[in-house]
C-alpha cells in the first residue's frame, strides 16, 4: 500500500524504497513476508534500502548486509545517523560502502545540536571547540559538522535538514570547507557515548 501511495506522488521519480527506522528490536529484518516482497520489488526495478536508528545502529546495519534473495544481496542503500556527537556505526557503514551499498548520511547537525540554537549546557564545551573551529575554517558551526560528514569516504549522500533558505545557505558552505588533519584532531574527541546520545536525542523538543 505505500508503495502505491509513493508511486502516485513522485511517479517516475521513485528510486529508493527504504524501510524506516529499522532496529533488531522491531523484527523487521527476520519477517520473510515483508523481505520477499522488497525483493519482489527489486525484480521490478526499485532499489530497496533502510534507515537506521539507535544505540545498536551498526549491528543492524551489519544484519542487512547478510541478507540475501536469490542469491543478492536484498538492500543496495543503508541511511544512518553519523555526526560528531555520534559516531558509533562509522565502521559498519564503511564496510558497506566497501560492499557497494549506498551510504546515505542523516541528521549530520544531530537535530540542531550542532549548531548555534542549542543551549544545551552539557555539551557546551563541544560546541566551544565546534565554534572555535569555524572561526578558523572561516565558516558556521553548521557547516563545520556537515564538512566533518562529507569528509568520510564511505559517505555517498549527506543530507542537509534545512528547513528555510538561511539555513540553506549556510549549510552550502560546508561545500568550500577544507576538511584537514588539524580538523580531525581537534573534532574527533567530541562524540558522546552512543547510549547517552541517544537518551539525549529522545529528550529533544520536536516541533
Amino acid at each position: 500500500r505505500q508503495v502505491a501511495e509513493s508511486r502516485e506522488r513522485l511517479g517516475q521519480h521513485l528510486d529508493l524504497y527504504q524501510v524506516h527506522s529499522a532496529t533488531l528490536e522491531s523484527g523487521v529484518l527476520d519477517d520473510g513476508a515483508v523481505l520477499d516482497e522488497l525483493a519482489r520489488l527489486r525484480e521490478a526495478g526499485l532499489r530497496a534500502g533502510l534507515s537506521v536508528s539507535g544505540p545498536r545502529q551498526a549491528d543492524v546495519v551489519r544484519r542487512a548486509l547478510e541478507i540475501e534473495r536469490d542469491g543478492r544481496r536484498l538492500f543496495s542503500a543503508v541511511q544512518a545517523t553519523w555526526n560528531l556527537l555520534e559516531r558509533s556505526a562509522e565502521d559498519a557503514l564503511d564496510e558497506a560502502h566497501r560492499a557497494g551499498v549506498q551510504v546515505i548520511v542523516k541528521e549530520a547537525l544531530a537535530n540542531g545540536s550542532l549548531t548555534e540554537r542549542d543551549e544545551d549546557a552539557a555539551i557546551a564545551p563541544r560546541l566551544d571547540i565546534l565554534r572555535a573551529e569555524g572561526a578558523r575554517l572561516g565558516v558556521g558551526m553548521d557547516a563545520v559538522a556537515l564538512a566533518a560528514a562529507l569528509a568520510r569516504p564511505w559517505a555517498d549522500v549527506v543530507l542537509s535538514g534545512a528547513a528555510t533558505p538561511d539555513q540553506l545557505r549556510s549549510n552550502l558552505r560546508a561545500l568550500a570547507c577544507v576538511w584537514d588533519e588539524a580538523a580531525e584532531a581537534r573534532l574527533g574527541g567530541l562524540a558522546l557515548d552512543p547510549h547517552a546520545y541517544w537518551a539525549r536525542r529522545a529528550g529533544l523538543p520536536w516541533s
